[in-house]
């Protein structure tokens, strides 16, 4: 049976354009936060409505395919609805996360997202622009915005995976975005995927925020964005190493350089890795104190107010995204 196309408007949802345009006015950057269960979703809905920030709720092709696509259609018009019951009119986006052929974000337009991201970053600039394009074209006909990416980041989250980072090259971003019409881009300054950013023990390097101002002075007012972006806190790590995991040696990006990103052109940060950790940690303390638990209800639920209370802290303090809905 042949699907039906959705439009994202009938599940309620916005697409990014005039969020970005206010987080560069109002200097703040809009969180994009990913999920893949009921849990993490509601979560992320409750923590951003008693903040009153704006959202994109993002999933990868890995959690779209863990989740269903059609269920996921239908929590993502859910969260829409949780938010309008708690008395909120927060603008709610739905973003696939490094999309990786044209094929997988036609089918997310298709099926209701409002934005989808092509990562082409791993290809030659050309064949990148090519792709790109190709994917903005079929995007724009259904006003989905699209983001692209320049740079490679480094690390492993999902299907995403890279030994090596490559700084984005400013002297390209104009051209690309010229030539591909593109809504927003991801740029790589040295931030990077998974909980594995940095090596323990050693001075964190800073962001590159030289690499940073300079493309924006060749795009000015385009909406920048930044990947790999969790700060690993080590509460959590703590917390799981406590209980009986095994994750030393995992640092982040520190959130004051999150911060100072934020108050740039940097208008979108995806935050996915934190949520992970907060997740884990309290699920293992939850076992690790009652053993004989299980009903999912009370150790998800733990876990859920654990994440609620982390999104909240990033909306307030990181992202100074709070009050701006």
């Amino acid at each position: 049976m042949e699907k039906r196309q959705v439009h994202y408007s009938e599940l309620g949802l916005a697409n990014t354009r005039e969020m970005f345009a206010r987080a560069m006015a109002g200097k703040y950057a809009i969180p994009a936060y990913n999920f893949n269960n009921l849990e993490q979703l509601q979560a992320i809905v409750v923590a951003c409505v008693e903040t009153n920030s704006p959202v994109i709720i993002q999933v990868s092709k890995g959690a779209r395919s863990y989740a269903n696509e059609t269920m996921l259609r239908y929590m993502a018009m859910g969260a829409v609805q949780m938010a309008r019951e708690l008395g909120s009119n927060i603008p709610v986006a739905l973003h696939l996360d490094h999309g990786d052929s044209f094929e997988l974000c036609k089918s997310c337009v298709d099926s209701g997202f409002s934005s989808v991201m092509i990562d082409g970053s791993h290809l030659p600039f050309e064949e990148n622009v090519a792709l790109c394009k190709q994917v903005v074209e079929y995007a724009h006909k259904h006003d989905v915005t699209v983001e692209g990416e320049l740079g490679v980041l480094a690390g492993i989250e999902d299907e995403v995976s890279s030994e090596h980072s490559t700084y984005t090259r400013p002297e390209e971003v104009e051209d690309f975005v010229k030539k591909t019409g593109v809504d927003s881009l991801a740029i790589s300054i040295g931030t990077s995927h998974g909980a594995y950013k940095f090596k323990a023990g050693q001075p964190v390097p800073p962001l590159r925020f030289d690499i940073l101002e300079e493309c924006e002075k060749r795009i000015p007012g385009f909406p920048i964005v930044l990947h790999g972006a969790s700060s690993v806190v080590q509460e959590y790590v703590n917390l799981i190493n406590q209980y009986g995991g095994k994750m030393e040696g995992a640092v982040g990006v520190p959130e004051e350089q999150l911060r100072q990103a934020a108050a740039s052109a940097v208008c979108k940060i995806n935050i996915d890795s934190d949520g992970r950790l907060a997740v884990t940690a309290k699920i293992r303390e939850y076992f690790g104190k009652d053993p004989k638990e299980f009903d999912p209800r009370k150790y998800l639920g733990e876990a859920r107010k654990e994440l609620i209370k982390l999104i909240k802290h990033k909306n307030e303090a990181v992202l100074g995204s709070a009050g701006k809905a």
